[in-house]
C-alpha cells in the first residue's frame, strides 16, 4: 500500500474518532439524591445523557428541551398538574421509557396530552398512560417511534369529549407499533399524516379504531381493532395498505369493519373481518383491490354507493353474511371477480361440471328482501324469517324483481386458504405464538368456529 494511501486512511479514522459523540453521563432521579426531582435533572443534564428515575411519584409537569433518555426504574409515575400536558418534548431525539404517565389537563383545543411531540425523531415506548385527554399527540412531528405503550382514554366522560389514543397532525414518517389504546375517542388519529407505518397493535371500546384524513402512503399490518364504531375509516386518502389485520365485532348504529371515503388506490389483502354491522362499506372508493380476505358473519358484507368505481374483487371468501351486498344507486363500477377467477359465496349454489374449481354459473349478488327493504326499511324486521327465505328461493326459480346487476363470472367452488399471520407483539400466549392457516373448508359451521376462535385467542 502506498504511504500517500496509508496517511489519508489514517487521517479519516482520526476524523471518524473526533466526530463521534461522547457517550452521554447517568443522573439518578430518587427520594434519596442526588436529584430528588426530575426538573432539576433535566436543569443539570447535558445532551445525550440518561436520567434514571427511582420508584414513587414525581409531581408537575415535564419539558424535554434537549436530547434525552428519560428511564423509569420499576415504573415510576408522572403526575402532570391537571392543567396542559404532562410531558412535552421541544428537543430532537428524546426518549421516554418506562413510565405511568397520569393527569393531563382537559383543553382538547389545547391537545392536553400524556405525551406531546413538538420535535422529531423520538422514541415513546414501554410507558402506561392513563386519566389523559389524548394519549401521545404528535404535533409537526416527523420520525418518531411509538412503541409498546397501554394507553386507556377517560371514559369518565363521553367518547366525542375524549382525545384519540395516539393522535398524529401534520407529521411524516413515524412508526406506531405494539401498542394497546382502550377507551378514547378514536384508538389512532392521522390527519396530513403520510408515510406511516402501524403494525402490531391492538384497539377496543371506542369510536374509530383507526381513522385516517389526507393521509397518504402509510402501511396498515397486522393490527386488531374489535369492539368499536368502526374498525377502520378511511377518507380522503390516497396509497394505504392493509394486511392481515382483524377488524372484529364492531356493532351499534351506522357501524362498520372498514370505511373508505373518497379514496384511491388502496390495497387490502389477508385481512379478517368477522362479525361487524357492515363488512366494507365503500363511498367513492376508486381503483382500489382485495384479495384474499374474509369477510365473515357481518350483517351486510359490502355496502356500496354508485361512486364506488374501478374496484376489483378477486380470492377473497365471503361466508354466511345476512347479505352479501347493498348497493346504494342503481350499479357500481366495481369488479367482482379478476381476469380468471372471483370469490367464495357460501350463498353461491351454482355447478363446476369441468371441475375447474370456478363455477359454471355466474353468481348474481343480491338479496333481493334487502333489495325490497331499501325502497321500505320496515320490511328489516322480517329479514331473517320464512317469508324472506320464501321470497328469496322463489326469486331465483322465477326472476320478476330487478335487483342488482352486481355478479361474479367466475365464483370459486372453494373458500380460498388465508395464510394470515397475527404480529408477535399482539398475540395472547394462548395463541401459541403460530400463523393462523385457514383453509375455511366450511360454510356457516366454519364462520362460527372462526368468530370464536378470534374471541378466545384476544380475551
Amino acid at each position: 500500500m502506498k504511504r500517500e494511501t496509508v496517511t489519508q486512511l489514517i487521517l479519516l479514522l482520526l476524523a471518524a474518532g473526533l466526530a463521534a459523540p461522547a457517550s452521554g453521563k447517568n443522573l439518578t432521579v430518587s427520594a434519596q439524591g442526588p436529584f430528588p426531582t426530575i426538573q432539576r435533572a433535566i436543569a443539570a443534564a447535558e445532551p445525550g445523557d440518561t436520567i434514571r428515575v427511582e420508584q414513587g411519584r414525581y409531581d408537575g409537569n415535564l419539558i424535554l428541551n434537549r436530547p434525552l433518555v428519560l428511564e423509569g426504574v420499576g415504573k415510576p409515575i408522572l403526575r402532570g398538574s391537571g392543567v396542559g400536558s404532562v410531558l412535552t418534548t421541544t428537543a430532537d431525539g428524546c426518549t421516554v421509557r418506562g413510565f405511568i404517565i397520569e393527569h393531563s389537563g382537559e383543553m382538547l383545543e389545547e391537545e392536553n396530552s400524556g405525551v406531546l411531540l413538538r420535535s422529531n425523531g423520538n422514541k415513546i415506548e414501554q410507558n402506561e398512560l392513563r386519566d389523559i385527554l389524548f394519549g401521545v399527540h404528535l404535533f409537526a412531528s416527523n420520525d418518531n417511534l411509538i412503541r409498546d405503550n397501554v394507553i386507556r382514554g377517560r371514559d369518565s366522560i363521553e367518547i366525542g369529549e375524549r382525545g384519540a389514543g395516539i393522535h398524529i397532525w401534520n407529521s411524516l414518517r413515524n412508526t406506531l407499533t405494539g401498542n394497546t389504546i382502550i377507551a378514547a375517542r378514536d384508538g389512532m388519529y392521522l390527519q396530513n399524516a403520510s408515510n406511516s407505518v402501524i403494525r402490531g397493535n391492538r384497539i377496543s371500546q371506542l369510536r374509530y379504531g383507526l381513522h385516517y384524513m389526507y393521509s397518504n402512503d402509510n402501511i396498515f399490518e397486522d393490527n386488531i381493532s374489535e369492539n368499536n364504531v368502526a374498525g377502520a375509516a378511511i377518507m380522503y386518502s390516497r396509497r394505504i395498505q392493509f394486511r392481515r389485520n382483524r377488524f372484529l365485532h364492531n356493532r351499534g348504529f351506522s357501524s362498520f369493519g372498514i370505511l373508505f371515503q373518497d379514496d384511491e388506490d388502496i390495497l387490502a389483502e389477508d385481512n379478517l373481518i368477522v362479525d361487524n354491522a357492515v363488512g366494507i362499506f365503500m363511498e367513492s372508493l376508486r381503483g382500489s383491490v382485495f384479495r384474499r380476505n374474509l369477510v365473515a358473519a357481518n350483517d351486510t358484507a359490502i355496502e356500496a354507493f354508485s361512486s364506488a368505481s374501478g374496484n376489483t374483487f378477486e380470492w377473497n371468501n365471503f361466508v354466511e353474511n345476512l347479505s352479501p351486498l347493498w348497493v346504494i344507486g342503481r350499479e357500481t363500477s366495481t369488479h367482482w371477480n379478476g381476469q380468471r377467477s372471483g370469490n367464495y359465496w357460501s350463498e353461491y349454489d351454482g355447478f363446476d361440471l369441468d371441475a375447474d374449481g370456478i363455477g359454471d354459473v355466474p353468481f348474481r349478488i343480491q338479496n333481493v328482501f334487502e333489495h325490497l327493504e331499501g325502497n321500505y326499511p320496515r320490511l328489516r324486521l322480517y329479514l331473517l324469517s320464512p317469508a324472506a327465505q320464501a321470497l328469496a328461493l322463489a326469486e331465483k326459480v322465477l326472476p320478476v324483481i330487478e335487483g342488482s346487476r352486481e355478479c361474479d363470472h367466475y365464483p370459486l367452488m372453494k373458500p380460498v386458504a388465508l395464510p394470515i399471520r397475527v404480529a408477535e407483539a399482539n398475540r395472547p400466549p394462548a395463541c401459541g405464538g403460530l400463523s393462523l392457516l385457514l383453509p375455511l373448508a366450511m360454510v356457516a359451521a366454519s364462520a362460527l368456529v372462526i368468530i370464536r376462535g378470534s374471541q378466545r385467542c384476544l380475551r
